[in-house]
Protein backbone atom coordinates (compact mmCIF):
# COMPACT_ATOMS: atom_id res chain seq x y z
CA UNK A 1 0.00 0.00 0.00
CA UNK A 2 1.76 2.75 -0.96
CA UNK A 3 1.47 6.42 0.64
CA UNK A 4 0.87 7.89 -2.51
CA UNK A 5 -1.84 5.87 -3.66
CA UNK A 6 -5.99 7.06 -3.29
CA UNK A 7 -6.50 3.59 -1.27
CA UNK A 8 -4.24 5.26 1.64
CA UNK A 9 -5.04 8.39 1.42
CA UNK A 10 -8.35 7.94 1.05
CA UNK A 11 -9.02 4.73 3.08
CA UNK A 12 -6.22 3.42 5.25
CA UNK A 13 -4.64 6.67 6.80
CA UNK A 14 -8.09 8.53 8.19
CA UNK A 15 -9.19 5.50 9.67
CA UNK A 16 -5.91 4.34 11.25
CA UNK A 17 -5.56 7.95 12.54
CA UNK A 18 -9.17 8.51 13.85
CA UNK A 19 -8.85 4.95 15.16
CA UNK A 20 -5.71 5.86 17.09
CA UNK A 21 -6.81 9.23 18.41
CA UNK A 22 -10.33 8.19 20.26
CA UNK A 23 -8.59 5.04 21.83
CA UNK A 24 -7.53 5.16 25.19
CA UNK A 25 -3.94 5.67 25.65
CA UNK A 26 -3.48 2.06 27.32
CA UNK A 27 -4.86 0.75 24.34
CA UNK A 28 -3.32 3.07 21.47
CA UNK A 29 0.19 0.57 21.50
CA UNK A 30 -2.19 -2.12 20.69
CA UNK A 31 -4.53 0.12 17.88
CA UNK A 32 -1.11 1.21 16.38
CA UNK A 33 0.29 -2.47 16.19
CA UNK A 34 -3.11 -3.99 14.85
CA UNK A 35 -3.04 -1.25 11.83
CA UNK A 36 0.78 -2.05 11.20
CA UNK A 37 0.18 -5.88 10.71
CA UNK A 38 -2.77 -5.02 8.32
CA UNK A 39 -0.55 -2.54 6.47
CA UNK A 40 2.91 -5.52 5.88
CA UNK A 41 -0.09 -7.91 5.59
CA UNK A 42 -1.84 -5.97 2.43
CA UNK A 43 1.44 -5.71 0.89
CA UNK A 44 2.72 -9.07 1.70
CA UNK A 45 0.14 -11.38 2.80
CA UNK A 46 2.65 -14.77 2.23
CA UNK A 47 5.38 -13.13 4.33
CA UNK A 48 3.30 -11.92 7.77
CA UNK A 49 3.65 -15.23 9.48
CA UNK A 50 7.40 -15.56 8.83
CA UNK A 51 7.74 -11.77 10.22
CA UNK A 52 5.64 -12.79 13.45
CA UNK A 53 7.51 -15.65 13.93
CA UNK A 54 10.88 -13.71 13.66
CA UNK A 55 9.81 -10.88 16.16
CA UNK A 56 8.82 -13.52 18.27
CA UNK A 57 12.05 -15.52 18.41
CA UNK A 58 14.01 -12.12 18.72
CA UNK A 59 11.72 -10.95 22.13
CA UNK A 60 12.41 -14.20 23.86
CA UNK A 61 15.87 -14.37 22.72
CA UNK A 62 16.59 -10.91 24.17
CA UNK A 63 14.35 -11.27 27.20
CA UNK A 64 16.61 -14.62 27.80
CA UNK A 65 19.85 -13.07 27.64
CA UNK A 66 22.16 -13.23 30.53
CA UNK A 67 24.50 -10.15 31.78
CA UNK A 68 27.36 -12.59 31.74
CA UNK A 69 28.52 -16.29 30.72
CA UNK A 70 28.25 -18.18 27.19
CA UNK A 71 24.08 -17.73 26.83
CA UNK A 72 24.08 -13.72 26.76
CA UNK A 73 26.60 -14.35 23.85
CA UNK A 74 24.62 -17.60 22.30
CA UNK A 75 21.15 -15.65 22.16
CA UNK A 76 22.82 -12.80 20.71
CA UNK A 77 24.55 -15.37 17.90
CA UNK A 78 21.31 -17.37 17.25
CA UNK A 79 19.34 -13.56 16.90
CA UNK A 80 21.80 -12.57 14.34
CA UNK A 81 22.51 -15.90 12.23
CA UNK A 82 18.14 -15.77 12.30
CA UNK A 83 17.92 -12.29 11.09
CA UNK A 84 21.21 -12.05 8.78
CA UNK A 85 20.01 -15.97 7.47
CA UNK A 86 16.34 -14.54 6.42
CA UNK A 87 17.69 -11.26 4.65
CA UNK A 88 20.29 -13.41 2.65
CA UNK A 89 18.17 -16.14 1.13
CA UNK A 90 15.25 -13.58 0.76
CA UNK A 91 17.59 -10.93 -0.44
CA UNK A 92 20.59 -12.20 -2.19
CA UNK A 93 19.83 -15.83 -3.06
CA UNK A 94 18.75 -15.24 -6.25
CA UNK A 95 22.11 -13.41 -7.03
CA UNK A 96 24.37 -15.65 -6.45
CA UNK A 97 22.73 -18.67 -7.86
CA UNK A 98 22.43 -16.80 -10.73
CA UNK A 99 26.14 -15.91 -10.68
CA UNK A 100 27.20 -19.18 -10.18
CA UNK A 101 25.11 -20.21 -13.64
CA UNK A 102 22.39 -22.22 -11.90
CA UNK A 103 18.30 -21.92 -12.68
CA UNK A 104 16.04 -22.11 -10.29
CA UNK A 105 12.38 -20.29 -9.15
CA UNK A 106 12.83 -16.66 -8.77
CA UNK A 107 12.71 -15.40 -4.75
CA UNK A 108 10.18 -12.34 -4.21
CA UNK A 109 11.60 -10.32 -1.70
CA UNK A 110 9.37 -9.13 1.18
CA UNK A 111 8.61 -5.88 1.35
CA UNK A 112 11.34 -3.63 3.58
CA UNK A 113 13.03 -6.45 4.74
CA UNK A 114 16.28 -4.23 4.19
CA UNK A 115 14.94 -1.80 6.69
CA UNK A 116 13.32 -3.95 9.75
CA UNK A 117 16.24 -6.46 9.53
CA UNK A 118 18.63 -3.53 10.41
CA UNK A 119 16.05 -2.38 13.11
CA UNK A 120 15.85 -6.04 14.82
CA UNK A 121 19.44 -6.06 14.62
CA UNK A 122 20.24 -3.11 16.47
CA UNK A 123 17.46 -3.84 18.61
CA UNK A 124 19.41 -7.43 20.04
CA UNK A 125 22.77 -6.01 20.03
CA UNK A 126 22.24 -3.04 22.08
CA UNK A 127 19.99 -5.36 24.48
CA UNK A 128 23.55 -6.86 24.56
CA UNK A 129 25.41 -4.53 25.44
CA UNK A 130 23.44 -3.16 27.65
CA UNK A 131 22.72 0.14 26.23
CA UNK A 132 19.07 -0.35 26.98
CA UNK A 133 16.80 -3.37 28.75
CA UNK A 134 14.48 -5.48 26.69
CA UNK A 135 10.70 -4.50 25.87
CA UNK A 136 8.79 -5.80 28.50
CA UNK A 137 5.86 -6.45 26.06
CA UNK A 138 5.96 -8.59 23.07
CA UNK A 139 3.23 -5.81 21.54
CA UNK A 140 5.74 -3.41 22.60
CA UNK A 141 8.40 -4.77 20.45
CA UNK A 142 6.33 -6.20 17.85
CA UNK A 143 5.20 -2.06 17.30
CA UNK A 144 8.58 -1.16 17.05
CA UNK A 145 9.56 -2.98 14.21
CA UNK A 146 6.11 -3.40 12.73
CA UNK A 147 4.84 0.66 12.72
CA UNK A 148 3.90 1.26 9.63
CA UNK A 149 5.22 4.98 8.48
CA UNK A 150 8.44 3.68 8.82
CA UNK A 151 8.09 -0.23 7.97
CA UNK A 152 8.73 -0.10 4.66
CA UNK A 153 11.82 2.81 3.63
CA UNK A 154 12.91 3.61 7.20
CA UNK A 155 13.81 5.86 8.38
CA UNK A 156 16.12 3.31 10.21
CA UNK A 157 14.69 3.44 14.23
CA UNK A 158 17.26 2.72 16.29
CA UNK A 159 16.35 1.28 19.82
CA UNK A 160 17.22 3.58 21.90
CA UNK A 161 15.81 6.19 19.77
CA UNK A 162 12.08 5.26 20.30
CA UNK A 163 11.95 2.45 23.39
CA UNK A 164 11.06 5.34 26.30
CA UNK A 165 8.11 7.12 23.36
CA UNK A 166 6.35 3.92 22.61
CA UNK A 167 6.62 2.83 26.54
CA UNK A 168 5.16 6.19 27.87
CA UNK A 169 2.35 6.96 26.16
CA UNK A 170 0.84 9.71 28.17
CA UNK A 171 4.05 11.90 27.65
CA UNK A 172 4.72 11.42 24.07
CA UNK A 173 1.12 12.69 22.56
CA UNK A 174 0.33 16.77 22.09
CA UNK A 175 -2.63 17.94 19.95
CA UNK A 176 -0.04 20.23 18.39
CA UNK A 177 1.74 17.88 16.66
CA UNK A 178 -1.22 16.40 14.83
CA UNK A 179 -1.22 20.08 13.04
CA UNK A 180 2.27 19.81 12.98
CA UNK A 181 2.40 15.88 11.06
CA UNK A 182 -0.03 16.79 8.87
CA UNK A 183 1.86 19.38 7.66
CA UNK A 184 5.10 17.64 7.30
CA UNK A 185 2.81 14.90 5.91
CA UNK A 186 1.47 16.94 2.78
CA UNK A 187 4.96 18.60 2.13
CA UNK A 188 5.97 15.03 2.22
CA UNK A 189 3.09 13.90 -0.33
CA UNK A 190 3.58 17.49 -1.91
CA UNK A 191 6.88 16.46 -2.65
CA UNK A 192 6.28 13.14 -4.22
CA UNK A 193 3.72 13.36 -6.20
CA UNK A 194 4.50 17.36 -7.99
CA UNK A 195 8.07 16.91 -8.34
CA UNK A 196 9.49 13.21 -7.93
CA UNK A 197 6.83 11.64 -9.92
CA UNK A 198 6.70 14.37 -12.83
CA UNK A 199 10.46 14.14 -12.61
CA UNK A 200 10.21 10.46 -13.05
CA UNK A 201 9.00 10.23 -16.67
CA UNK A 202 12.15 12.39 -17.56
CA UNK A 203 14.77 10.24 -16.46
CA UNK A 204 12.30 6.86 -17.22
CA UNK A 205 12.53 8.39 -21.16
CA UNK A 206 16.05 8.37 -20.77
CA UNK A 207 17.15 5.16 -19.33
CA UNK A 208 15.15 3.36 -21.75
CA UNK A 209 17.16 4.51 -24.53
CA UNK A 210 19.84 2.31 -25.61
CA UNK A 211 23.03 3.79 -24.22
CA UNK A 212 24.88 3.34 -27.72
CA UNK A 213 22.24 5.98 -28.94
CA UNK A 214 22.46 8.63 -26.35
CA UNK A 215 23.04 12.24 -26.62
CA UNK A 216 25.66 14.32 -24.61
CA UNK A 217 22.34 16.28 -23.48
CA UNK A 218 20.22 13.45 -22.96
CA UNK A 219 22.82 11.59 -21.15
CA UNK A 220 23.32 14.40 -18.81
CA UNK A 221 19.42 15.41 -18.87
CA UNK A 222 19.12 11.69 -17.53
CA UNK A 223 21.36 11.67 -14.57
CA UNK A 224 20.10 15.14 -13.65
CA UNK A 225 16.77 13.74 -13.59
CA UNK A 226 17.18 10.75 -11.74
CA UNK A 227 19.25 12.82 -9.05
CA UNK A 228 16.41 14.85 -8.19
CA UNK A 229 13.47 12.37 -8.24
CA UNK A 230 15.93 10.00 -6.20
CA UNK A 231 16.29 13.03 -4.01
CA UNK A 232 12.34 14.06 -3.89
CA UNK A 233 10.98 10.44 -4.02
CA UNK A 234 13.19 9.25 -0.99
CA UNK A 235 12.87 12.56 0.51
CA UNK A 236 8.67 12.90 0.16
CA UNK A 237 8.75 9.02 1.46
CA UNK A 238 10.56 10.16 5.03
CA UNK A 239 8.55 13.69 5.40
CA UNK A 240 5.88 11.39 4.64
CA UNK A 241 6.61 8.70 7.60
CA UNK A 242 7.58 11.53 10.41
CA UNK A 243 4.78 13.45 9.87
CA UNK A 244 2.51 10.22 10.30
CA UNK A 245 4.53 9.22 13.18
CA UNK A 246 3.91 12.85 14.79
CA UNK A 247 0.16 13.04 14.32
CA UNK A 248 0.42 9.56 16.73
CA UNK A 249 2.66 11.14 18.94
CA UNK A 250 6.28 9.52 17.59
CA UNK A 251 8.87 11.63 16.47
CA UNK A 252 11.24 9.76 14.28
CA UNK A 253 14.80 10.47 13.08
CA UNK A 254 15.45 12.86 10.09
CA UNK A 255 17.06 10.87 7.11
CA UNK A 256 17.76 14.18 4.98
CA UNK A 257 19.56 17.39 5.38
CA UNK A 258 20.09 19.17 2.35
CA UNK A 259 22.60 16.22 0.64
CA UNK A 260 23.41 18.25 -3.01
CA UNK A 261 25.01 21.14 -1.31
CA UNK A 262 27.92 19.07 0.69
CA UNK A 263 31.39 20.17 -0.13
CA UNK A 264 32.68 16.54 -0.46
CA UNK A 265 31.53 12.69 -0.09
CA UNK A 266 32.18 12.41 3.80
CA UNK A 267 29.62 15.55 4.22
CA UNK A 268 27.29 14.26 1.50
CA UNK A 269 26.81 10.89 3.85
CA UNK A 270 26.08 12.83 6.81
CA UNK A 271 23.54 14.73 4.71
CA UNK A 272 22.08 11.51 2.96
CA UNK A 273 19.92 9.02 3.99
CA UNK A 274 21.60 9.45 7.58
CA UNK A 275 19.84 6.69 9.56
CA UNK A 276 21.31 4.18 7.60
CA UNK A 277 24.96 6.10 7.26
CA UNK A 278 24.96 6.35 11.31
CA UNK A 279 23.38 3.14 11.43
CA UNK A 280 26.78 1.45 9.28
CA UNK A 281 28.75 3.64 11.40
CA UNK A 282 28.05 2.01 15.34
CA UNK A 283 27.12 -1.24 13.93
CA UNK A 284 29.56 -2.07 11.40
CA UNK A 285 32.43 0.30 11.23
CA UNK A 286 33.32 1.05 14.45
CA UNK A 287 33.33 -2.69 15.10
CA UNK A 288 35.68 -3.12 12.59
CA UNK A 289 38.15 -0.54 14.62
CA UNK A 290 36.54 2.50 13.35
CA UNK A 291 39.29 5.70 13.32
CA UNK A 292 40.99 4.07 16.09
CA UNK A 293 43.10 1.27 14.20
CA UNK A 294 46.95 0.93 13.62
CA UNK A 295 47.52 2.03 9.89
CA UNK A 296 45.77 3.92 7.36
CA UNK A 297 45.38 1.15 4.87
CA UNK A 298 43.11 -0.78 7.42
CA UNK A 299 41.09 2.37 7.48
CA UNK A 300 40.67 3.10 3.92
CA UNK A 301 40.00 -1.05 3.74
CA UNK A 302 37.11 -0.61 6.72
CA UNK A 303 35.60 2.72 4.64
CA UNK A 304 35.15 0.45 1.61
CA UNK A 305 34.05 -2.84 3.08
CA UNK A 306 31.29 -0.51 4.69
CA UNK A 307 30.57 0.96 1.49
CA UNK A 308 30.91 -2.13 -0.03
CA UNK A 309 28.20 -3.70 2.27
CA UNK A 310 26.29 -0.29 2.35
CA UNK A 311 25.30 -0.88 -1.52
CA UNK A 312 25.33 -4.55 -1.24
CA UNK A 313 22.28 -3.83 1.07
CA UNK A 314 20.55 -1.62 -1.65
CA UNK A 315 20.30 -4.32 -3.80
CA UNK A 316 21.52 -7.73 -4.87
CA UNK A 317 22.79 -6.59 -8.30
CA UNK A 318 26.45 -5.55 -9.67
CA UNK A 319 25.15 -1.86 -9.74
CA UNK A 320 25.04 -1.56 -6.28
CA UNK A 321 28.51 -3.00 -5.40
CA UNK A 322 30.06 -0.97 -7.83
CA UNK A 323 28.21 2.14 -6.68
CA UNK A 324 29.39 1.40 -2.83
CA UNK A 325 32.86 0.85 -3.90
CA UNK A 326 32.78 4.26 -5.94
CA UNK A 327 31.63 5.81 -2.86
CA UNK A 328 33.86 4.08 -0.71
CA UNK A 329 36.73 5.15 -3.10
CA UNK A 330 35.94 9.19 -3.09
CA UNK A 331 35.26 8.89 1.16
CA UNK A 332 39.24 7.66 1.40
CA UNK A 333 40.19 10.37 -1.03
CA UNK A 334 38.68 12.75 1.66
CA UNK A 335 40.19 11.40 4.39
CA UNK A 336 43.60 11.36 1.97
CA UNK A 337 42.96 15.26 0.75
CA UNK A 338 41.45 16.40 4.11
CA UNK A 339 39.75 19.11 2.13
CA UNK A 340 36.29 19.81 0.88
CA UNK A 341 35.98 20.56 -3.08
CA UNK A 342 32.44 22.33 -2.84
CA UNK A 343 29.16 21.91 -3.68
CA UNK A 344 29.59 21.57 -7.54
CA UNK A 345 32.11 19.28 -7.87
CA UNK A 346 30.89 16.59 -5.51
CA UNK A 347 27.18 16.92 -6.73
CA UNK A 348 28.82 16.36 -10.56
CA UNK A 349 30.73 12.87 -9.26
CA UNK A 350 27.39 12.02 -6.93
CA UNK A 351 25.71 12.35 -10.67
CA UNK A 352 28.37 10.04 -11.89
CA UNK A 353 27.14 7.59 -8.74
CA UNK A 354 23.41 8.05 -9.34
CA UNK A 355 24.44 7.01 -12.91
CA UNK A 356 25.93 3.35 -11.96
CA UNK A 357 22.91 3.23 -9.31
CA UNK A 358 20.14 3.81 -12.31
CA UNK A 359 21.01 1.80 -15.34
CA UNK A 360 19.77 -1.49 -16.09
CA UNK A 361 23.72 -2.99 -16.01
CA UNK A 362 27.23 -2.34 -15.34
CA UNK A 363 27.65 -2.15 -19.25
CA UNK A 364 24.96 0.66 -19.77
CA UNK A 365 25.88 2.41 -16.99
CA UNK A 366 29.50 2.76 -18.39
CA UNK A 367 28.16 3.82 -21.96
CA UNK A 368 26.18 5.79 -20.08
CA UNK A 369 28.98 8.41 -18.34
CA UNK A 370 30.98 7.78 -21.51
CA UNK A 371 28.78 9.69 -23.24
CA UNK A 372 27.92 12.24 -20.80
CA UNK A 373 31.56 13.40 -21.37
CA UNK A 374 31.67 12.85 -25.32
CA UNK A 375 32.11 16.50 -26.13
CA UNK A 376 31.92 15.63 -30.13
CA UNK A 377 28.01 15.92 -29.44
CA UNK A 378 28.84 19.05 -27.00
CA UNK A 379 26.22 20.66 -29.14
CA UNK A 380 23.29 18.70 -27.94
CA UNK A 381 23.79 20.19 -24.47
CA UNK A 382 21.97 23.37 -25.90
CA UNK A 383 18.89 20.86 -26.85
CA UNK A 384 17.81 19.36 -23.74
CA UNK A 385 15.22 21.18 -22.68
CA UNK A 386 13.41 20.02 -26.19
CA UNK A 387 13.52 16.71 -25.43
CA UNK A 388 11.61 18.04 -21.89
CA UNK A 389 7.74 18.89 -21.74
CA UNK A 390 7.39 22.74 -20.20
CA UNK A 391 6.13 21.80 -17.31
CA UNK A 392 8.52 18.89 -16.67
CA UNK A 393 10.87 21.51 -17.38
CA UNK A 394 9.41 23.91 -15.00
CA UNK A 395 9.55 21.34 -12.33
CA UNK A 396 13.19 20.20 -13.05
CA UNK A 397 14.01 23.90 -12.71
CA UNK A 398 12.12 24.01 -9.20
CA UNK A 399 13.84 21.41 -8.03
CA UNK A 400 16.97 22.65 -8.57
CA UNK A 401 16.14 25.66 -6.86
CA UNK A 402 15.05 23.75 -3.56
CA UNK A 403 18.06 21.47 -3.69
CA UNK A 404 20.72 24.01 -3.96
CA UNK A 405 19.93 27.59 -2.98
CA UNK A 406 20.07 26.29 0.96
CA UNK A 407 24.58 26.32 -0.62
CA UNK A 408 23.80 29.99 1.02
CA UNK A 409 24.16 29.96 5.03
CA UNK A 410 21.90 33.32 4.84
CA UNK A 411 18.49 31.18 3.23
CA UNK A 412 18.77 28.34 5.79
CA UNK A 413 18.10 30.79 8.38
CA UNK A 414 15.42 31.70 6.79
CA UNK A 415 13.96 28.42 6.20
CA UNK A 416 14.58 27.85 9.33
CA UNK A 417 12.56 30.97 10.47
CA UNK A 418 9.68 30.18 7.94
CA UNK A 419 9.39 26.88 9.76
CA UNK A 420 9.31 28.20 13.54
CA UNK A 421 6.83 30.71 12.36
CA UNK A 422 4.40 28.56 11.12
CA UNK A 423 4.59 26.38 14.64
CA UNK A 424 3.94 29.41 16.36
CA UNK A 425 0.81 30.27 13.53
CA UNK A 426 -0.83 26.57 13.44
CA UNK A 427 -3.91 28.03 11.78
CA UNK A 428 -1.79 29.36 8.76
CA UNK A 429 0.58 26.08 9.08
CA UNK A 430 -2.99 24.03 8.30
CA UNK A 431 -4.44 25.96 5.97
CA UNK A 432 -0.67 25.10 3.77
CA UNK A 433 -1.09 21.48 4.51
CA UNK A 434 -4.65 21.87 3.59
CA UNK A 435 -3.60 23.01 0.39
CA UNK A 436 -0.40 20.96 -0.22
CA UNK A 437 -2.74 18.12 0.45
CA UNK A 438 -5.89 18.75 -1.66
CA UNK A 439 -3.61 20.02 -4.64
CA UNK A 440 -1.62 16.52 -4.12
CA UNK A 441 -4.69 14.61 -4.18
CA UNK A 442 -6.29 15.87 -7.15
CA UNK A 443 -2.63 14.59 -8.95
CA UNK A 444 -3.21 10.98 -7.63
CA UNK A 445 -6.59 10.75 -8.33
CA UNK A 446 -5.98 11.92 -11.96
CA UNK A 447 -2.58 10.12 -12.84
CA UNK A 448 -0.72 6.50 -12.81
CA UNK A 449 0.35 5.86 -9.57
CA UNK A 450 4.06 5.63 -9.26
CA UNK A 451 5.92 3.62 -6.07
CA UNK A 452 8.58 5.13 -4.41
CA UNK A 453 11.65 4.26 -5.21
CA UNK A 454 13.17 2.58 -2.22
CA UNK A 455 10.12 0.07 -1.73
CA UNK A 456 12.67 -1.95 -4.21
CA UNK A 457 14.92 -2.07 -1.13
Amino acid sequence: MVFSSAIFLVYFLPVALISYWITPNRFKNLTALIFSLFFFFWGAPQFTPILIVSIIADFYLSKNMRQDGVGKKSYLLISLILNIGLLAYFKYANFFITNLGFTWETIVLPLGISFFTFQKISYIVDVYQGKNPPFKKIQDFALYILFFPQLIAGPIVRYGEIKTQIENIKDRFRADQITQGFYRFSVGLTKKVFIADQIAEVADRVFRIDPEMLTMGQAWLGAIAYAFQIYFDFSGYTDMALGIGLMMGFRLPENFNYPYISRNFTEFWRRWHMTLSAWMKDYLYIPLGGNQVNSKLRLYLNLWIVFLLSGFWHGAEWNFIVWGLYNGLFLVIDRISNRKIGWLPTFLFVLIGWVIFRADSMGAAFIHIYKMFDFESISTLIQMPRFLYERQLSVLLFAAMLSFLPSSKKVRILVSKAELTLKKFSVVQTLLAILFFAFSLSIVLSSDLQSFIYFRF
